[in-house]
């Protein structure tokens, strides 16, 4: 299994066993955003002379595709200028789920230069990737996503507003065979189609919730497994979606139903990748210096990263005691109560960041995790102590950021995460989180509001 090379895909083209070709970059929401091209123009234009270009706009949207003011890169003022689409001919795959196309991952540069935007997710985990290299480090990660399945169409679900949705279970039925069989045909379509897309899926499962569902990738380098992640699931909605059903990456679809996670799992390698980092014999719980060091630096930001890995109102929603989803920021041995947990051992041994939801940005999630490592590297934070026992129960513990709000608040007043990103994508990432928490403000009214003071005021 592996990826398509630009040779593959040209003689592909010529041979007209690829006709459309997806060239997408990934958005500050986690989406992929793009043009469909022939597969001419992908060769005589997209990978030539002229290049690809798309607006800058698409770094400043809202959720419905509104530019919101406050950006240094583009406003009206100057336009909203253009950016170039630069092809990453290492990241291109057949997607055989859509028929006779390829889908290559594009990195925004400013118009007429080769300098990537600082802001875009995937340059900003690329600078961290570098940044890891020059301490001789390789990382590696994987992503453990879960989704919630539904009987209906994209479109019902909308015109239903939500309300009253088809989920493919009827009871919880975590692990459940007989249940996994019932949904079998999709999620058959799903595996099939990601390993023959060359992204290697280990095992599926039926999850907790009603309909939901979990499909893990196998663990690659790190800028590979970001890309993996975005693939698949994007590639999970448009297979649901062609198959009359729909897929939803929310972290909490309902207040009485479980959230939908994303854990990432990190490892350290020397740099050629081949030599674990992270397990050593000798010290206590097997765990090396560097890694006590790297898990130093996880634990020691966490807070003031929280929005990194929760960017959006609903993801705090879901961290809620004895649900899956810790809160509290310390380290356990196989111990899921815990915000980082330890797993494996000898060259398995990583450890596991559960702060995530399902509705991370994989770019900004995993930079977010291997930043906060390195920078405990750097500074050689002290090894964190093994917590036993529930740590849902311990008040004593520090939490990770509980609400927008006060993630907002952690993430403007952190030196480190200027640090880390760079003034540049610090402050428009900041201004994106704060454009989120003011749309959620000022221009709805929730049912719950309604419920509430429709009569009773």
């Amino acid at each position: 299994m592996s990826k398509i090379t630009i040779e593959e895909l040209r003689r592909a083209i010529e041979t007209e066993e690829i006709t459309t070709v997806v060239c997408a970059m990934p958005d500050l929401w986690g989406r992929l955003v793009g043009k469909r091209l022939t597969g001419n123009t992908f060769l005589e234009t997209a990978i030539g002379a002229e290049g690809l270009h798309g607006s800058l706009y698409l770094f400043t949207v809202n959720m419905e595709m509104w530019p919101q003011p406050g950006y240094e890169v583009t406003s009206f003022d100057t336009g909203l200028n253009d950016c170039l689409f630069m092809p990453d001919l290492d990241a291109m795959w057949v997607t055989p789920w859509l028929e006779r196309t390829a889908m290559v991952i594009c990195d925004p540069c400013y118009e007429g230069t080769d300098k990537p935007l600082e802001m875009a997710p995937r340059n900003i985990l690329k600078r961290e990737i570098a940044k890891a290299a020059k301490l001789g480090i390789t990382a590696k990660f994987a992503s453990e996503l879960e989704f919630f399945l539904f009987k209906d169409s994209y479109e019902e679900a909308w015109d239903k507003s939500y309300r009253e949705l088809n989920p493919t279970s009827r009871y919880n039925a975590d692990y459940h065979i007989l249940q996994s069989t019932k949904v079998e045909p999709i999620i058959q379509q799903i595996r099939d189609g990601m390993n023959a897309a060359g992204i290697e899926i280990e095992f599926s499962k039926v999850e907790w919730g009603l309909g939901q569902q979990e499909i893990n990738l196998k663990y690659a380098d790190t800028l590979e497994m970001a890309d993996r992640h975005m693939l698949y699931k994007h590639g999970v909605k448009e297979i649901a979606a062609l198959n009359g059903l729909s897929a939803s990456f929310m972290a909490k679809l309902w207040k009485d139903e479980i959230g939908s996670s994303c854990h990432l799992h990190a490892s350290l390698w020397d740099a050629a990748g081949k030599t674990s980092l992270c397990w050593d014999e000798s010290r206590p719980g097997h765990i090396s210096e560097l890694f006590g060091h790297f898990m130093g630096g996880l634990l020691g930001t966490a807070r003031e990263l929280t929005w990194l890995y929760a960017p959006n109102v609903n993801s705090y929603k879901r961290f809620e005691p004895l649900s899956f989803a810790p809160i509290q920021i310390v380290l356990g041995d196989d111990n899921r109560s815990c915000g980082f947990r330890l797993c494996g051992e000898h060259d398995a041994f990583r450890v596991e960041n559960r702060i995530p939801g399902a509705d991370v940005n994989p770019y900004l999630g995993i930079a977010a995790t291997l930043a906060a490592g390195t920078y405990g590297v750097e500074k050689k934070l002290p090894v964190p102590e093994i917590y036993r026992g529930n740590a849902y129960e311990d008040e004593t513990l520090p939490k990770v950021a509980m609400t927008l709000y006060e993630a907002i608040a952690e993430f403007d007043k952190s030196t480190i995460a200027r640090e880390i990103l760079g003034d540049m994508a610090y402050n428009h990432l900041l201004n994106f989180a704060r454009a989120e928490q003011a749309s959620f403000d000022n221009e709805i009214v929730t049912d719950w509001e309604r419920k509430r003071y429709f009569e009773r005021v």
